[in-house]
């Protein structure tokens, strides 16, 4: 396995697919470098779960939202490349 691994875990019976893959190709297209890997996992019974290498970043259930797709990057950016600028990615999120 490569790493970082980043999962996406989405809920089929929601209908949440197409929110997960545009939210794993703008995290590819923002750390091409540094990501291993991005793994996008079918679930059920309305689970949005994010996991940067097993540990949980973003839970649905937890927030009862959805991520910012800047939040997004910003929490991943923490965990895997802390000192990569984001440029206007850059506000900042209580968490």
């Amino acid at each position: 396995m490569k790493t970082p691994r980043i999962e996406f875990i989405y809920c089929t019976q929601c209908n949440w697919m197409l929110r997960t893959t545009w939210m794993a190709q703008e995290l590819f297209t923002s750390f091409h470098e540094e990501i291993g890997e991005i793994a996008i996992i079918p679930g059920k019974g309305g689970i949005f779960e994010i996991r940067v290498n097993d540990e949980l970043i973003f839970s649905r259930k937890e927030m009862n939202r959805f991520p910012d797709i800047k939040e997004l990057k910003q929490l991943v950016r923490n965990k895997i490349a802390p000192e990569k600028n984001l440029g206007h990615s850059e506000k900042q999120y209580l968490v």
